[in-house]
């Protein structure tokens, strides 16, 4: 049997700031009056560390004396409202990561196995209801899970090899109502006229029937995050709302509709997003006024060519701009979606050999004071959204050492 060795840290009074917080949260947007405490815990459970190793870890890595308590096992007082949450397998643990890393500095040795998880301990006047209400609330799916509260045998990730990939028999020939039908048992992302296209490619290029797993890569590269199916979705009609700001909407739009007849003459071209977007570019290099654009089949950011003085040696650059949207992603998770919005800005010019000086983050979303009782079937309360999104790219910022400008959130 594996030697798993287990520990608990929570904040001391006064600096469980995280835990006051959450108290405050679930009472502010759940109602729950009668709850009256929220205690926090971070678990460890460490296996390939001989005893000496783990008490030093825990004294030094996995914990601050001043600011924390530690306990090789709950408090007795905590009973059936204690519930723990870990990362669903394959997710990316940082905190677990982080300790295995510093063990191994620590130790001189290899890297132990380290899983972690928050164990949340609630008090007061709460129902078996309210209970399940509060694990909604605290925990996405799509990244997390309850974990078990026993003693682990062994870290091991246990997996059962996959059956072979299943062919999707009958599909090249199904009629569109057929397609519509599997589309609706199969939860595609792509609309059912996408899905009927790729039934017509299989079908008249590819000459065979196509696996699950084609068309799950397919729909997933078809989705949103890649595709970015919002911005290019045609808008047919446009009504500018009646306020404050009205009129500069107005005047904005008006120059758009100049711009486009400008640009595109009498060809057909569909009002999107993307289109709004990128239309000044447009506008200026067929003006003559973006003679500095640098373009490339390399090019994946807005790159203009500039005289730099390096060392009394004139010297051409490449100033990059680059932008980059993760609605789809923050929207179902929140903190990974936003800090990879930031960290997919700073990671591009950085693959493209450009020094990143520094990043901004300008987004809106909905209004976080929405109550939990109006949120949609299958969304994520909208204050989880917006709370997470700035943890998540201010997060990102601080951790790449980058100056991360202006975070606003709308």
């Amino acid at each position: 049997m594996a030697d798993v060795r287990r520990i608990f840290v929570e904040k001391r009074e006064g600096f469980d700031i995280e835990a006051r917080q959450i108290l405050a949260d679930l009472k502010e947007t759940l109602g729950l009056t009668g709850l009256t405490g929220v205690r926090l815990f971070n678990r460890y459970d460490i296996e390939g560390l001989s005893k000496q190793d783990f008490d030093r870890a825990a004294a030094t890595i996995l914990s601050e004396a001043n600011v924390d308590c530690i306990y090789a096992s709950l408090p007795p007082e905590l009973t059936q409202d204690t519930f723990a949450v870990e990362y669903l397998p394959g997710q990316y643990d940082q905190r677990a990561d982080s300790a295995a890393q510093c063990i191994a500095l620590l130790t001189l040795g290899q890297q132990p196995k380290v899983q972690t998880a928050k164990v949340f301990a609630v008090s007061g006047d709460v129902s078996v209801t309210q209970l399940e209400k509060i694990k909604s609330y605290l925990i996405n799916p799509v990244e997390a899970r309850l974990a078990s509260m026993g003693a682990y045998d062994s870290l091991d990730i246990k997996t059962t090899e996959p059956a072979a990939v299943a062919t999707v028999e009958g599909f090249i020939a199904m009629s569109d109502a057929e397609v519509a039908t599997y589309h609706e048992l199969s939860g595609f992302a792509m609309s059912v006229a996408d899905l009927a296209f790729v039934r017509d490619y299989f079908r008249d290029d590819e000459h065979r029937e196509p696996t699950e797993t084609e068309l799950r890569v397919i729909d997933t590269y078809w989705s949103d995050h890649c595709r970015h199916t919002t911005f290019l979705t045609e808008l047919e009609e446009v009504e500018i709302e009646q306020g404050e700001l009205s009129k500069a909407i107005e005047d904005a739009w008006l120059a758009y509709l100049a711009a486009r007849k400008t640009v595109y003459g009498d060809r057909h071209k569909n009002i999107t997003l993307m289109d709004m977007a990128t239309i000044g570019t447009k506008l200026l290099k067929l003006k003559g006024m973006a003679d500095d654009l640098d373009e490339s089949e390399e090019i994946n950011a807005c790159s203009i060519q500039a005289e730099v003085t390096i060392d009394g040696e004139k010297q051409q650059w490449l100033i990059q701009f680059k932008n980059e949207t993760h609605n789809h992603p923050t929207e179902i998770e929140p903190f990974g979606g936003a800090a990879t919005c930031l960290g997919g800005a700073i990671r591009d010019p950085l693959s493209g050999r450009a020094y990143v000086y520094q990043a901004m983050r300008v987004t809106g979303s909905g209004d976080p004071n929405t109550p939990f009782e109006k949120t949609l079937q299958g969304k994520l309360p909208q204050k989880k959204i917006t709370v997470g999104a700035a943890q998540g790219y201010s997060s990102y910022g601080n951790q790449i050492g980058l100056a991360t400008g202006q975070v606003t959130e709308l």
